[in-house]
């Protein structure tokens, strides 16, 4: 998995009086669900500064909003937004897109109507932002640039030595410490998905559209959960990909994951035992899975790659084959390549470092303050129960979520998710065996919104895997974003519709990938999007 965190940091000097006293985790009062007074200046839209969203023809302005929304005429912070204008005289109006994390940067998604079939995104105005706290969003936060990773062949995360467990209790408080002193640590009471779905009404109103149609992946379901919620009247068109289960954030949600991935990577270890002939690791992958275990001890003691590739490194680049089937063959080629030769440079090359926080702070400023997180009395028995049966992710996942053990600003109650009071119909996806959002959550969702409608991807892995050229789902997105009507729903607990799931890649006696079956020839979604929504969705990672 890349572990990307290049986002380019700004700051705001700011009142520190709206800082929380360092470590509480009290739970703050819910913020009331309503529409919010504020009604921000038009934005001043000009030049893009990105060269895919100029070479798109977008235009990009900085959104006024307040701080905090119960403040509103009190310190304002920016949202950088672009847009792409409809070309189509059938204007539909307005729709935000939001990729994921919380964390990721969401600028470049104005041209995602690209990838709609049908040219039915050609009848919107696109319109990607940076949530607060994110990327060109100022002020930008920040806590620690050299913390991504904190450098390679970093102590097991697996603690079964005292020494381990030692350094990750006392880098990750380290981590919530300098959250504290950072120079844009005013955002941190102000980081909830109830701040966010704020801004998306301010930049609803700012545009002087009646309704906000948006399609959001992974954590942007949960956004659009939130702004439902607090804004039913004003809902439109929305989709959904990757649906996370409101009531099981965030904490439940990470043992979720913790589950899925383990029997994901059992899939995976399938597919290569499948395909021997190209990856020469054997047959049975029962062998392969063990395989991989005896190689994590051996980096433990021995790292490869000039002594940077150790278990922890290597985890975090196999876990993406959990994520997503995109790139299994190459992923594979890397892996067999380490297995067979010891040369870990390739896999190595899919490890991004350390590198600036921004994306990874601000994932923390989000769940660490959206509800309460338990102490590290439960944490570490929750870590050791699952582990004993699903060790594949387990340790890494709770030291990465670590830091809302100590995080500097206040938790609250989770905010109480409902959709009985929208009557626009909503489009969920979701694969049936996705494990970044388990599809149990997408089941949740679905009852908790009598106007959805759930397409499963039937025995699918990947994540938030809409638009990737899957007739049955894109089509009807396309017609759905076009008319705003979908099917009746089906009685019982269980999905609408069901189609086929993203394929996993056909490989050549080379080990060169093949697309083929109901996937198209190429994604529809341009890379750089692709690629953007696995790295909002990994923050950090």
């Amino acid at each position: 998995m890349k572990r990307s965190l290049t986002i380019v940091a700004s700051v705001l000097a700011a009142a520190t009086a709206l800082l929380a006293p360092s470590g509480s985790t009290a739970a703050a009062p819910r913020a009331a669900a309503g529409p919010a007074s504020y009604t921000p200046p038009a934005p001043d839209w000009g030049a893009c500064t990105n060269a895919r969203l100029i070479a798109a023809g977008a235009q990009c302005a900085m959104l006024e909003v307040p701080l905090d929304y119960a403040r509103p005429n009190s310190t304002k912070i920016h949202i950088a937004v672009s847009r792409k204008l409809h070309t189509d005289p059938d204007f539909k109006g307005m729709i935000a897109v939001n990729p994921g994390g919380p964390g990721g940067s969401g600028l470049i998604y104005s041209i995602l109507g690209g990838a709609i079939p049908n040219g039915v995104g050609a009848k919107y105005d696109w319109y990607g932002f940076d949530p607060r706290g994110v990327g060109s969003s100022t002020p930008s936060l920040s806590c620690d640039p050299d913390y991504a990773g904190a450098g390679y062949d970093r102590p097991n995360y697996v603690p079964e030595r005292a020494a381990d467990r030692r350094w990750w209790r006392e880098v990750t408080r380290g981590y919530s410490r300098s959250c504290s002193k950072s120079e844009a640590r005013a955002l941190l009471p102000h980081l909830k998905t109830t701040d966010v779905a704020q801004d998306l009404e301010s930049l609803r109103k700012a545009v002087g559209q009646k309704k906000l149609n948006y399609y959001g992946f992974s954590y942007g379901t949960y956004l659009g959960q939130v702004y439902a919620t607090m804004f039913p009247g004003q809902v439109g068109r929305f989709v959904w990909d990757g649906v996370l289960n409101a009531k099981n954030a965030f904490y439940q949600a990470n043992l979720d994951q913790n589950v899925q991935f383990d029997l994901n990577m059992d899939t995976y270890w399938k597919w290569l035992a499948d395909h021997d002939t190209v990856f020469a690791l054997g047959s049975d992958w029962r062998a392969i899975k063990r395989g991989y275990y005896r190689l994590l001890r051996k980096l433990d003691r021995q790292p490869a790659a000039g002594g940077k590739l150790g278990p922890d490194e290597l985890g975090d680049v196999m876990l993406s084959a959990g994520y997503y089937v995109y790139d299994w063959a190459g992923l594979g080629q890397a892996y067999a390549t380490l297995v067979n030769t010891g040369d870990g440079e390739a896999i190595l090359a899919n490890y991004g470092g350390p590198g600036d926080d921004n994306g990874f702070a601000v994932y923390n400023g989000v769940q660490c303050t959206d509800a309460v997180w338990p102490n590290w009395r439960r944490t570490e028995a929750d870590a050791w129960r699952i582990h004993e049966d699903h060790p594949f992710l387990t340790w890494g996942n709770t030291w990465y979520n670590a830091p809302c053990l100590n995080w500097p600003a206040p938790s609250r109650d989770a905010f109480r998710v409902s959709g009985k009071r929208v009557d626009s119909r909503i489009l969920m996806i979701g694969e049936t065996y996705d494990a970044a959002t388990v599809y149990s959550g997408a089941l949740a969702t679905r009852k908790a919104f009598p106007s959805s409608y759930l397409i499963e991807g039937v025995g699918g892995t990947t994540h938030s895997g809409s638009l990737s050229g899957i007739a049955c789902t894109d089509d009807t997105i396309a017609a759905y974003l076009d008319t705003g009507k979908l099917p009746a729903r089906k009685a019982g607990n269980r999905s609408d519709q069901q189609c086929d799931p993203v394929p996993a890649p056909e490989v050549g006696a080379a080990g060169a990938l093949r697309r083929s079956g109901p996937i198209a020839p190429a994604d529809p979604m341009p890379a750089a999007l692709r690629d953007g929504l696995e790295r909002a969705q990994t923050v950090g990672r």
